[in-house]
């Protein structure tokens, strides 16, 4: 969570200090354990630490290394256990995880890159060579982002300074727009055309004003694990679980695990609870925070909270969303450098801040990732397609009668369905129903920018042969974009970690048979198997999944006036996004109590909106019109100015 920043300029000018005290203070929240600054010429380095280690507290940065190289980290390396005894006649005394990176980088250069395992970004400057590089953990939970110019590159962890503190105007992205409207925005790619992020995965070298990206991280999509029993799957995942929430509970703060009752949350914190009570562990303590949803008639959230919480001995925090809903239309935080996203209003975020605050925590457990990668979709179709692909049609057969009963759906539509996942993208991009695009989106920007398939994600270049290592390998590729596109939070500084992306957990799960994550009638069938063990059973039993749904539709009521103010002349549809009237039609039909197929799209056309209002209020964004005679199809090019 500590943020880095830093400025080269090409022509050896020297640096100003000034504009690294003006990017120092902007993000001084987010790193308010100190500030460095490091200055030679024409590089100037900005350190802000944000400690949640014991280890983070020795830690002197920006780190010189006897070769001369600067290096700036910030993030937590899970595997230091392993790297130190290879590195042992490089390390010295110090022992931090900058240390050992750094140690890392003299012994192997970039090749060190694909050996950290961890949330991390990295910057290294080589004076030698005069060359900088910035890299990044293998999904990118970390965030880095880099301006290049003719004249310099600024970098830093955060997006706000870059764009607030350049001094020049940017191009709108309408690429990053199309994602953001489809799924969620490429990893690297930003609102402004001439911003860019560092690629998950992948490290960025700068040398003589030339850019160049190098990937140092892709699946290895020949790797197998076939056990002859279950109970080996489960043991090993078993394993490989309680080691990335040990890892994750490495702090020398108390701890705060998001708890919803589901199996992803639930597991996390019943994990984190058995490893504190049997192993020695630096956290003080686990605490739990809980969204509620009072106005949701089906959601029975708190009953599955109450055994969780019985379970620990000890009741958490909890937090009523529509009691503290706030007057944000449907929940939207503001944000100036990048569209928000649906937050559960100011009022709940404060009352987080304040838990986060007086209780102290520097670290909270998210469950994001659990859903997507065990199982928790029940979608047979890629094991479907993987029989297929393999010919074996007695076992094809048997398992499309057990879904057909499951799921109460023809034979032949599953069977349809799986053969789409075998066909080119230009042909699922057609006639899958998951790829269709709203009404309200305006047509030829769709086009433009292949709306359709960008719906899908990705679906080549991951070099799997069966389609359900290919779709595993497409959620993870999404779930980097979502990790690229999550903002900090404005409520407070706090360090997420997301146990379900460990590396290793991932590159598992990736490596077995489809059949054992997902099964007729058994949706998160090995998660059940192997959690049964520390989970209470009425979590491993559970099978409902609140959702918010219903609160969004009531805010759309309470808030239609200010809404209908938005829709008059929405700056989303003079900039070519999306088409007014239908726009105003689907919420309209979502307030009368009609369920969109896609209500979150629907919901970030609202927060689109609101997000150019505000920056366009602030002066952050410059409105051009359509040209006369345009219709709908064309806009003139919009310039972003950072003069305001």
């Amino acid at each position: 969570m500590s943020v880095q920043a830093g400025i080269w300029n090409f022509d050896g000018k020297p640096v100003n200090r000034g504009y690294l005290d003006r990017v120092s203070q902007s993000v001084g929240e987010y790193g308010p354990d100190g500030e460095t600054i490091y200055v030679n010429d024409p590089i100037g380095v900005l350190y802000r630490p944000f400690h949640t280690t014991l280890e983070s507290r020795a830690e002197r940065q920006p780190y010189l290394c006897p070769s001369g190289k600067v290096i700036t980290w910030n993030g937590r390396l899970d595997n230091r256990d392993e790297l130190i005894p290879e590195l042992y006649r490089t390390l010295t005394d110090d022992q931090t995880d900058v240390a050992i990176v750094a140690a890392a980088m003299e012994r192997w250069g970039n090749d060190c890159f694909r050996r950290l395992i961890g949330d991390w970004a990295l910057s290294v400057w080589n004076s030698s060579e005069r060359t900088l590089i910035l890299a990044r953990d293998y999904a990118g939970i970390q965030h880095l982002y880099y301006h290049p110019t003719e004249t310099r590159v600024v970098w830093c962890t955060h997006l706000a300074p870059i764009v607030l503190l350049s001094g020049t105007s940017f191009t709108l992205n309408d690429e990053y727009i199309a994602g953001y409207l489809a799924i969620y925005p490429e990893a690297h790619l930003t609102p402004y055309r001439e911003i860019q992020a560092v690629p998950p995965g992948h490290h960025v070298t700068i040398r003589n004003g030339k850019t160049a990206v190098h990937r140092y991280w892709v699946f290895n999509s020949t790797a197998r694990i076939r056990y002859k029993t279950d109970r080996e799957y489960e043991q090993h995942l078993n394993q490989l679980f309680r080691q990335a929430v040990r890892r994750r509970l490495r702090s020398d703060s108390p701890i705060l695990g998001e708890l919803s009752g589901g199996l992803d949350s639930s597991s996390i914190v019943c994990m984190a609870d058995d490893i504190l009570a049997k192993e020695p562990s630096p956290t003080p303590r686990a605490d739990t925070l809980t969204y509620c949803i009072s106005n949701e008639p089906d959601c029975d959230d708190e009953y599955y909270v109450s055994k969780v919480e019985e379970k620990r001995g000890r009741a958490g925090f909890h937090i009523d969303v529509k009691e503290h809903s706030g007057p944000i239309p449907i929940g939207y935080l503001q944000s100036i450098t990048a569209p928000g996203h649906i937050g559960t209003g100011l009022e709940a975020e404060t009352l987080r801040f304040d838990v986060i605050k007086n209780g102290g925590y520097r670290v909270v457990l998210s469950g994001i990732g659990g859903d997507e990668f065990l199982g928790g979709v029940p979608d047979p179709r890629p094991q479907l397609a993987d029989l297929l692909i393999q010919l074996r049609f007695v076992e094809l057969t048997k398992q499309l009668v057990a879904w057909s009963l499951e799921k109460r759906l023809p034979l032949v539509q599953l069977l349809f369905e799986a053969l789409t996942l075998l066909l080119p993208a230009s042909l699922r991009s057609r006639i899958m129903k998951e790829a269709k695009v709203e009404p309200w989106i305006d047509a030829s920007f769709s086009r433009r920018h292949a709306q359709s398939k960008l719906r899908l994600g990705p679906l080549s270049g991951f070099g799997f042969f069966l389609p359900s290592g290919k779709e595993l390998a497409r959620t993870f590729t999404v779930m980097t974009w979502q990790m690229a596109y999550t903002q900090p939070s404005l409520a407070g500084c706090v360090e997420i970690r997301y146990p379900y992306l460990d590396q290793n957990l991932v590159e598992f799960l990736v490596s077995i048979p489809a059949g054992q994550l997902l099964r007729p009638g058994e949706r998160r069938s090995l998660m059940r198997r192997a959690f049964a063990n520390f989970l209470p059973p009425e979590i491993s039993a559970r099978r409902t999944k609140a959702t918010g749904s219903r609160r969004f539709m009531a805010a759309l009521d309470e808030h239609w006036s200010e809404l209908e103010k938005l829709l008059i002349s929405p700056h989303s549809s003079q900039f070519g996004y999306i088409k007014r009237t239908q726009l105003r039609d689907a919420l309209l039909a979502t307030k009368a109590g009609t369920m969109p197929p896609h209500l979150l799209r629907l919901l970030r056309a609202v927060s689109l909106e609101l997000w150019l209002r505000d920056a366009i209020g602030r002066g952050v964004i410059t409105p051009r019109l359509r040209p006369h005679g345009s219709g709908d199809t064309n806009l003139a090019q919009s310039r972003v100015s950072t003069s305001g």
